[in-house]
């Protein structure tokens, strides 16, 4: 395993990125693979909604409630041992397919068991739809790479729409469950969201074809994989980037709740702050769909993570209210742009015969680290308002640091 990830790293340390060998761009392709991507999306994002709504809306403890939102979740943690078929099958497309329906024929079997049967078989049932989650997000963007085209524009460009999906799936898709279970059920909602992965799979399978890179044989492990990553410059720095923000933006929603008393303001007023954001993160995409991301991704990645930092602080600095709705605005704007840069480091700087499972793996770090962010901002806020920001923009830049002074001493040694 040493000797493949040094190899690897000597590779992609003392090159420029190479751009991912593709077929021909078929037209259609990109706004199909939106489609899909948002549908995939919308329904991951707010599974974990309809689910928690259904138990509560039945008269489940609060504990009994989470438990089950956990059990559709925790499960994402697992996908870099399972990204590997991605890398190894003859059709990817199939694989991400198939993971669609899974997903969405557990969760609808999950929530229309669940009045009927013990709690233990919906946990079951939500624990096997959680286990495909991971191909429904990194999985997908894997294959953005074979279909966006053929220079490094139109990558940029189409990464802008790919981080745009993301939003609306993150965005849309609880707002979505919110909307349903309030005019019908929550399991008219969780059963909208599996039809809707129903729909992705057919769109998924309409998306351009992309071989294997190579032979199963030639496909590192997972844990071969993360030794790849850590020990290759940018894809080291993607992943310890990537954990950081995650970690430190997760503490916005938190502090929205805890600043309406200090602002001034009502506390559902938290839920503008939140939708600021939101809509800061749309038009971050919006802004790379018409000038996508220049320059090289591992450098621009140091330097949107330190933008996300001062974003962070502005938040914790404004005292009226719609100055601070200015502020979550521009940290979800940078937050959206940072996010789009490690797309395209992960698209650039991993080798083609582990893309899928390099995608995968920061995506799953990703979402551990943003579960940890959420959970240290609400044991630290009780102590002080502003300690889960100070405490995100030091680890922020300090990260930002440690990525300039990973990449010199990368350079000095090339």
């Amino acid at each position: 395993m040493k000797s493949f990830a040094k190899s690897a790293s000597a590779a992609v340390d003392s090159r420029q990125p190479r751009l991912p060998d593709r077929p021909g761009t078929t037209p259609g392709a990109l706004p199909r693979y939106v489609a899909a991507a948002t549908l995939a999306r919308t329904a991951d994002g707010g599974a974990v909604v309809a689910i928690v709504l259904l138990a509560s809306a039945g008269g489940a403890p609060g504990w009994l409630a989470g438990l089950l939102g956990a059990a559709i979740t925790a499960p994402h943690l697992t996908g870099p041992f399972i990204a590997r078929v991605l890398d190894t099958a003859k059709d990817g497309r199939t694989v991400i397919a198939w993971a669609c329906l899974f997903h969405g024929a557990t969760l609808a079997a999950a929530v229309l068991a669940y009045p009927y049967v013990w709690t233990g078989v919906t946990v079951v049932l939500l624990l096997v739809s959680g286990l495909v989650g991971p191909l429904l997000t990194g999985g997908i963007s894997s294959r953005l790479p074979a279909i966006a085209g053929p220079d490094r524009s139109s990558q940029r460009r189409a990464q802008g729409w790919d981080v745009a999906t993301y939003g609306i799936g993150g965005t849309i898709g609880p707002s979505l469950v919110a909307a349903i279970s309030a005019w019908s059920s929550p399991t008219v909602a969780a059963l909208v969201l599996a039809a809707g992965t129903f729909a992705a799979a057919g769109l998924i399978r309409l998306l351009p074809y992309a071989g294997p890179p190579a032979e199963a044989g030639e496909v590192p492990h997972p844990a071969q994989t993360l030794g790849l990553m850590l020990t290759t410059g940018p894809l080291r720095r993607t992943l310890y980037l990537t954990v950081t923000v995650a970690f430190s933006v997760a503490a916005l929603p938190i502090t929205a709740v805890g600043a309406t008393g200090y602002l001034g303001v009502p506390p559902a007023a938290a839920g503008i702050l939140t939708a600021a954001y939101g809509l800061g993160g749309m038009a971050g995409s919006g802004v790379l769909m018409i000038k996508p991301l220049p320059g090289d991704a591992d450098r621009s990645m140091t330097a949107l993570a330190a933008i996300v930092a001062a974003a962070l602080g502005l938040v914790a600095l404004t005292g009226v209210f719609w100055a601070a709705v200015g502020a979550y605005a521009v940290a979800g704007a940078a937050n959206s742009l940072f996010f789009a840069a490690t797309l395209a480091a992960r698209s650039e700087y991993a080798p083609a015969t582990a893309r899928g499972q390099v995608f995968v793996w920061v995506g799953a770090l990703k979402i551990a680290a943003g579960s940890a962010g959420t959970a240290f901002a609400g044991a630290t806020i009780a102590a002080a308002l502003h300690a889960p920001l100070v405490m995100a923009v030091t680890a922020t830049l300090v990260s930002c640091g440690a990525s300039f002074l990973d990449r010199l001493r990368g350079r000095r040694t090339a």
